[in-house]
């Protein structure tokens, strides 16, 4: 679909007419109307908002073709939930540092099936979620539907989207070693940038071993290996206050395995102080 039809079909789905998303925006109806029809486009520098009021990202407004390796999308097409519904552990150390006594923005990077995400959004947090998977996406949505919450969930690649909002809380876990290892500067320099003072970020991120064999092939073909410590020294400005490496057994997939994996939660601490 052009960008017309994107915004269209967006427009519709919310319920809203082109007079009340124009009004958003700050434009004409009539502008509107000529997006729609194809007869102009919208400003580059429109895209973020018009992308905001339709819950969508600018790359699908763009009509940005995601492509998934699979892996996850034929585990996450089926009806029971592959990482089970189980709150990852580091989401009790956050609401510890951080509890929801005040309104806190959290992004969840790589949410995969949504647990985590509702589960922030169970406890009081507003939450936003992306998955490069949209079988992904699609099962958290219905999770969050089905335990009463909103997530702003929608679909995107760690590798190419980039934050518009800032967030008092970016949480990740295992999808970093699907970034590429030349964007891993610019990405996480860009999640800090896009961090709220006195926010934190919580990563866990997969590390290489040589006495741990990897047998999934197909998987590991779509990760780049990090080295232990690594995730840490792009923090080295702020306070890391969770910094440990933990060798654990797992059955994903059904097959036992091992993996390693480096945990860390750092401060942004207010420069003013």
């Amino acid at each position: 679909m052009n960008i017309g039809n994107v915004i269209m079909t967006k427009r519709k789905e919310l319920g809203l007419t082109q007079q009340v998303l124009a009004d958003k925006l700050h434009v004409s109806f009539q502008a509107v109307s000529k997006w729609e029809n194809g007869t102009s486009y919208p400003e580059i520098d429109l895209l973020p908002a018009i992308a905001s009021i339709l819950q969508t990202s600018s790359d699908t407004l763009l009509g940005y073709e995601y492509k998934t390796h699979g892996y996850y999308d034929e585990r996450y097409k089926k009806e029971e939930f592959f990482w089970g519904l189980q709150p990852n552990e580091t989401c009790f150390e956050i609401m510890k540092m951080k509890p929801p006594i005040k309104s806190l923005k959290v992004l969840d990077i790589g949410c995969g099936e949504g647990k985590d995400a509702v589960f922030f959004a169970r406890n009081g947090y507003q939450v936003t979620a992306f998955d490069l998977s949209k079988d992904g996406i699609e099962k958290g949505k219905r999770l969050a539907e089905q335990c009463g919450v909103y997530v702003d969930f929608f679909q995107a690649d760690l590798n190419d989207y980039r934050l518009v909002d800032k967030y008092d809380i970016i949480f990740s876990s295992g999808v970093f070693d699907y970034m590429k290892p030349d964007l891993r500067i610019d990405i996480t320099e860009h999640l800090k940038e896009h961090t709220n003072d006195d926010g934190l970020n919580a990563i866990k991120v997969f590390v290489e071993k040589p006495f741990i064999e990897v047998d999934d092939k197909k998987k590991k073909a779509y990760r780049y290996s990090w080295k232990s410590g690594e995730l840490f020294t792009y923090y080295y400005d702020w306070e890391i206050s969770t910094m440990k490496e933990v060798i654990y057994d797992c059955n994903s997939g059904g097959v036992p395995h091992k993996h390693c994996i480096d945990i860390m939660i750092a401060n942004k601490y207010n420069k003013e102080y």
